[in-house]
């Protein structure tokens, strides 16, 4: 994790490095530019990236299987990526293809598009469990319905209630006519 860290700061890092360069005017310096940059992430502070990530203090999301499926809640973990997640959600429902793996029976997941910037704390996995909502880099939500042996680098962002309703309704998410797909609404329940 601390290595993961000190990666994802280095290149924090550089990002900003080159991004005082394009921005200063030809009277400053580049260097006490990159000094400033590099004083101020060190320091702790946010990077501007962040900063314009939306966030939410929401503590669960309803999700629909279909546009017309029984909505189910999702208990949001307490974490960044959550509440990111939760942040871009407030601002717009998300209406989402859905997709699995070789068919598989125990996992599906769906494609956030590149436009949200979501942060990654990821962690190896090795274990799902029904009902368990991760985030995988770069803008993947993947459900587990059913328990499943795994080896993934996931943030664990939220839970359901694995009923049998719950499981019913993921397993019979009509395919939407003329898409020739699945789709799943999340919304924060407003």
């Amino acid at each position: 994790m601390k290595k993961q860290f000190m990666t994802i700061l280095g290149l924090l890092l550089m990002f900003s490095i080159t991004m005082a360069g394009c921005s200063s005017s030809p009277d400053s310096s580049s260097s006490g530019e990159s000094n400033r940059v590099f004083s101020s992430q060190t320091g702790g502070q946010a990077s501007e990236e962040e900063d314009n990530i939306p966030s939410s203090n929401a503590t669960e999301l309803t999700v629909q299987f279909g546009d017309s499926g029984d909505s189910f809640v999702m208990h949001l973990e307490d974490n960044s990526t959550a509440a990111a997640i939760a942040g871009y959600v407030g601002t717009t429902d998300w209406r989402l293809p859905v997709y699995s793996y070789d068919e598989s029976e125990v996992m599906e997941y769906y494609d956030i598009p590149r436009r949200y910037e979501i942060p990654d704390n990821s962690e190896t996995v090795t274990e799902a469990h029904a009902g368990e909502v991760y985030y995988s880099d770069p803008n993947r939500i993947v459900l587990y319905y059913r328990d499943a042996e795994i080896n993934e680098e996931y943030t664990l962002i939220g839970r359901f209630d694995a009923t049998e309703e719950f499981v019913e309704a993921v397993e019979n998410n009509p395919v939407l006519e003329g898409w020739g797909n699945q789709i799943v609404v999340i919304s924060n329940g407003e």
